[in-house]
C-alpha cells in the first residue's frame, strides 16, 4: 500500500478477486490450517464474490504436469471464470492474469490461494509494484508450515498488504442489512460456511423469529 493513501472500505464496485492454485497437489502440502476448513473458506469466498458480482479470476499452475485440477467445488460457484494456466510460481508473470485484473478496472486486488509463502507472496509484491492496493484473505490461504505462513503474512504486511478473512470480506461487501437484494443470500452463505455464527443465525431464525426449520425431525420429541 502506498504510504500516502489510506485503505478504503471494500465494496463490490471497487474490488477484484484473484484465486490462485486451489489444486490438490498444492493442498497436500498445507499444514497451517485444516485442509477441509481451507476448502470451506475458499468456497465461501468464491460464493461471496459470485453473490456480489465481484470480478473473479482463477489461475492454476502446471495442472497436468504436477498440481492437478482446480477444486471442482470452486469452479461450480465461479462458472464464468476460465482457469488461466501458467508455469511461473508468480501469477503476475502471466500477461493473461495481469490483463484480466486490469480489465476489471479496479485497484483493490484481493488474493487468496496456495501457498502463502510462494504464490501469494510473489504475486502480492509484484502487484504492489504495479500500484495495486493488495489484500490477502488469510484464512483462505495455506502454507507448508505454521512458520512459513506466519512469516509470509508478516513480510507482506510490512510491505503494505492488508490481511482480512473471508467472512469479514463478505460482511464488508454486504455492509448494510437494509440491502435486501443480497440479504438472504449473504445469510445463506453464513449458515452454510460460518460455523458458530451460522448456528446463531439458524437459532435466531427458528427460535426467535419462529421461522420454519430446514430440518425434518424424526419422532415427536427431542430428549
Amino acid at each position: 500500500m502506498n504510504n500516502t493513501t489510506k485503505p478504503e472500505i471494500l465494496t463490490p464496485q471497487n474490488s477484484v478477486l484473484l484465486l490462485i492454485d486451489y489444486q490438490p497437489q498444492m493442498a497436500f502440502g498445507v499444514v497451517n490450517i485444516d485442509r477441509q476448513t481451507l476448502k470451506n473458506n475458499a468456497i465461501a469466498l468464491a460464493k461471496s464474490a459470485n453473490l456480489f458480482k465481484v470480478p473473479t479470476i482463477v489461475t492454476a499452475v502446471e495442472s497436468e504436469g504436477f498440481s492437478g485440477y482446480i477444486f471442482p467445488e470452486l469452479l461450480d460457484v465461479s462458472p464464468a471464470s476460465d482457469v488461466i494456466e501458467r508455469s511461473s510460481m508468480n501469477s503476475w508473470d502471466s500477461e493473461r492474469v495481469r490483463d484480466a485484473v486490469a480489465a476489471s478496472k479496479q485497484k483493490n486486488l484481493i488474493l487468496a490461494g496456495l501457498w502463502t509463502e510462494v504464490c501469494i507472496n510473489l504475486c502480492a509484491f509484484s502487484a504492489l509494484q504495479d500500484s495495486y492496493e493488495v489484500y490477502v484473505v488469510e484464512d483462505a490461504c495455506g502454507g507448508t508450515s505454521e512458520v512459513a505462513h506466519r512469516a509470509s503474512m508478516d513480510r507482506m504486511m510490512q510491505a503494505g498488504v492488508i490481511p482480512l478473512t473471508w467472512q469479514q470480506l463478505l460482511l464488508e461487501w454486504q455492509r448494510d442489512w437494509s440491502k435486501k437484494d443480497t440479504y438472504n443470500s449473504t445469510l445463506a452463505i453464513v449458515q452454510e460456511h460460518s460455523g458458530a455464527y451460522g448456528m446463531g443465525v439458524d437459532y435466531a431464525y427458528t427460535m426467535v423469529h419462529k421461522g420454519k426449520s430446514r430440518t425434518k425431525w424424526v419422532g415427536k420429541s427431542i430428549k
